[in-house]
This record gives structure tokens, C-alpha cells and sequence, in this order.
């Protein structure tokens, strides 16, 4: 059983596996609003998915561990998108800074995330714990599927 990092796995089951995990363990409870919110500016609807915050949340999560130091402003980049402008040209708009803002914070609460003196945030060793041992998982039935 050899082990495996979150860069040594494709990050859309990565993360999927990770946002089922967050939501079995109960920790972390989407917030009131997040059945209305649209998670920026551009999007027309609020997403489809039941689940999209626990998502957001791993996806933010496997962002911090890749690239440490990362703040709300940065993760609002991230999650940014084309805004359509009818027949004007498309422009950048920066996704939401309170739904990135929330992940953070319910990410700290369960000690996945520390905030540096600094600013910004990085990954705990609980954390990396966590997204190791999950990717370690998913390479070895990626292996499996293989042979």
C-alpha cells in the first residue's frame, strides 16, 4: 500500500471524496442561507446541488493545501468566472467573498484550517492528515481499477 498525496490523484474525486466525508462526520453545517445563495455575481441561479457547500469546502481545502497562505481574496479569484454582458463583451467578476468567507470559517472550526499572523491561511496537520489519507484511498482503487 504505497502513499499517495493530493497532488498524486485527480482532484475532482479527491474532492467529491472529501465534501462526502465532511458531510458523514456532521461537523460542519452549511449555513441558513445556502439553499438561496448564489456563489457569485455572474451565476444566474443558486446551484442545483444539496451538498455544493461541503463541495466548496473541500475544494477549499485542497486549494489550501496546494498553495498555502491563501486569503479570502485570493479564493474569491479562484472561484471567479465570466460575467455575460449580453451583446458588451464578457468580463472577470470575482466570486463570493461570504460564501468563501464561511467555508474558511467552518474549515477552522473543525481545525482543518489555521490563520497566519500574517494573513491568509494554511492546512494543519490534522488536515493534511485527512486529505493524505483519502488520497492515499483513492489511489490504491484507482491501482486496483487498473489491474
Amino acid at each position: 500500500m504505497p502513499s499517495a498525496t493530493v497532488k498524486d490523484v485527480p482532484a475532482d474525486k479527491l474532492i467529491h471524496a472529501y465534501a462526502a466525508l465532511l458531510k458523514r462526520q456532521g461537523k460542519i453545517k452549511p449555513p441558513a442561507w445556502a439553499d438561496y445563495v448564489k456563489t457569485a455575481p455572474f451565476k444566474e441561479l443558486a446551484p442545483y446541488d444539496e451538498d455544493w457547500f461541503y463541495v466548496r469546502c473541500a475544494s477549499i481545502a485542497r486549494h489550501i493545501y496546494i498553495r498555502g497562505g491563501v486569503g479570502i481574496g485570493a479564493l474569491r479569484k479562484v472561484y471567479g468566472g465570466s460575467a455575460r454582458r449580453g451583446t458588451r463583451p464578457n468580463h472577470f467578476k470575482r466570486g463570493s467573498g461570504s460564501v468563501a468567507r464561511k467555508c474558511v470559517q467552518a474549515l477552522e472550526s473543525v481545525r482543518v484550517l489555521a490563520e497566519l499572523e500574517s494573513g491568509g491561511r494554511v492546512i494543519t496537520p490534522v488536515g493534511q492528515k485527512d486529505l493524505d489519507r483519502l488520497a492515499t484511498q483513492i489511489a490504491n482503487t484507482m491501482q486496483q481499477e487498473e489491474e
